[in-house]
């Protein structure tokens, strides 16, 4: 049986403590659901009537819910206590694959911070003038693919997220610039990069595909563009293995 609440919904904050709420959603499915932020882990509840009692370590807080034209009005509330009020809208297939594209763009924009941080240790191991104009090239080329996905999500009525760090794509970027923490040569920081520029394309890839299934031309199209710069980028490493690896024994005091 089919409840009244169950669907995806948009949250919206409308006053109150509530901190912003972009991207922010509520999956609802019979007697429980969750509300989910980009890149943190969901909040379960349980559905009781029109309201939503989460579990812990949440278990404080309980969302109330009026009926409101079609959506539903909130009011989140701790130990019985009202701190902050929210609407309810359901989302349509179509506004589901818009959640879902904001989410992919902004994971895009988080991992092009990430891929700063190792470009900044690739050119600080790398004394090869070529190379290093070739990677301070494509630091400014990744200054203005994270400003372009900043664009896109503004263009949505999103911003970036605050947290940064997360699983999957993110989660393996954020281990690579480990190594430069640690003093690691040029040669480690080379196969970390040629990794991430990888990562990079994947990532892309799936954000295109997605765009285009969204009607999203802009944002589709440069993913196309970053796509080909990240090509190339990769390119450019693979095809200086020798160079990499004299410069990682040389910093051994190793000559071949």
């Amino acid at each position: 049986m089919v409840g009244e609440l169950d669907g995806v919904w948009a949250v919206e904050r409308v006053s109150g403590a509530l901190p912003p709420l972009h991207g922010c959603i509520q999956r609802i499915h019979g007697e429980s659901g969750t509300t989910e932020f980009p890149r943190l882990p969901g909040m379960p509840f349980e559905v009781r009537g029109l309201e939503l009692h989460y579990r812990g370590p949440f278990g404080m807080l309980v969302d109330k819910l009026e009926r409101q034209n079609g959506a539903y009005a909130g009011r989140a509330t701790m130990l019985g206590r009202e701190f902050g009020r929210f609407t309810l809208r359901r989302l349509d297939a179509m506004g589901q694959l818009k959640e879902q594209l904001v989410k992919h763009i902004d994971d895009a924009y988080a991992m092009e911070q990430n891929v700063l941080r190792v470009l900044d240790g690739m050119i600080s191991t790398t004394d090869d003038p070529e190379i290093l104009d070739a990677l301070e090239h494509h630091k400014m080329q990744t200054q203005g693919h994270s400003d372009r996905m900043a664009m896109r999500l503004e263009a949505h009525g999103a911003e970036p997220s605050a947290v940064k760090q997360i699983g999957g794509v993110l989660g393996a970027l954020a281990k690579l610039p480990l190594d430069f923490v640690r003093g690691e040569n040029a040669g480690r920081n080379a196969r970390d990069g040629y990794a991430t520029e990888h990562l990079e394309i994947a990532s892309y890839e799936l954000l295109r595909r997605v765009a285009e299934k969204a009607g999203d031309e802009e944002t589709a199209q440069a993913a196309r563009e970053i796509i080909e710069e990240e090509k190339a980028m990769a390119k450019l490493i693979g095809d200086n293995w020798d160079r990499f690896a004299e410069l990682s024994l040389k910093e051994e005091g190793i000559t071949v």
